[in-house]
């Protein structure tokens, strides 16, 4: 997906026309389970996809497709309500143009959230846990086609050590200790084989689900720092009865969203401005 600047800083200035000025350096991307933290955005200015040059046109059920500029208690916030994944038409940056949109907005802070399945029966659904790392096992990138060596980018703090060393302090202190694990991006939309799930849990995955990877490539590249929460929707396959859909995956998400949501709301509370 070729995203140009026009694009972009017609975005920016779209959000800013919006908002009245100046943007939030700190920036929120809902996946399915975490819609809740929109509706506790105050003072909101929203503004839909559709709206936004670089922004993608969105089409899978639980993301909403709209932009909301405000504030999640006394933390000035962009929060977007969905993403396009890269499973919807194979190219891995569907994301692109809005996280360059950010990036030029001034935002320097990227907080991702997402649905995922657990490797571990230590994990169970309704669980939230801390990405440390990731594996890209689609093996695709939102930088392909890029030029310059700014695209050769190094990913060994891809999520910032310091936002997860307070979001852990965070949730210590709220009696919600989080579990870092490592989150495997596979590209979907079909979900994984029990052979596929034994093949995960080998390379040391504690979770897999089909977004996230993409964008935090981008937002490293945009010098953002990231700050990324998994919310367990079930187990992968092979791991418990019953059959995988994403009907469970809303259903469960919309049981445990409120809890995590409220942990959310707590993090973004203690980040830096």
């Amino acid at each position: 997906m070729q995203i140009d600047d026009v694009a972009v800083q017609a975005s920016v200035a779209k959000l800013k026309e919006r908002a009245g000025g100046g943007l939030p350096a700190i920036a929120v991307l809902l996946g399915s389970g975490w819609g809740g933290l929109a509706q506790r955005v105050e003072g909101a200015a929203v503004v839909d996809y559709a709206e936004l040059p670089a922004f993608p046109l969105l089409g899978v059920g639980g993301h909403a497709g709209r932009l909301l500029v405000g504030r999640v208690g006394a933390t000035p916030v962009i929060v977007l309500a969905g993403r396009k994944h890269a499973y919807e038409t194979g190219d891995a940056a569907a994301m692109k143009g809005a996280i360059r949109t950010l990036a030029a907005a001034g935002v320097r802070t990227l907080v991702q959230t997402n649905a995922a399945g657990s490797l571990h029966a230590s994990l169970g659904p309704g669980d939230v846990m801390l990405l440390a790392d990731h594996l890209n096992l689609a093996q695709r990138s939102p930088l392909v086609g890029d030029t310059g060596n700014s695209r050769f980018v190094d990913l060994a703090d891809a999520y910032d050590p310091l936002l997860r060393q307070r979001a852990l302090a965070t949730a210590e202190a709220l009696g919600r200790p989080l579990r870092e694990g490592i989150y495997a991006w596979v590209l979907g939309p079909q979900f994984e084989t029990p052979a596929e799930v034994r093949m995960l849990q080998r390379l040391g995955a504690d979770a897999v689900g089909m977004s996230t990877v993409p964008e935090t490539i981008l937002a490293r590249h945009a010098g953002l720092h990231v700050l990324a929460l998994s919310l367990i929707t079930n187990m992968a396959c092979g791991l418990a009865d019953g059959r995988l859909g994403h009907e469970q995956t809303l259903s469960v998400a919309a049981q445990a969203g409120g809890r995590a949501v409220d942990l959310l709301a707590a993090i973004l509370a203690e980040l830096p401005a």
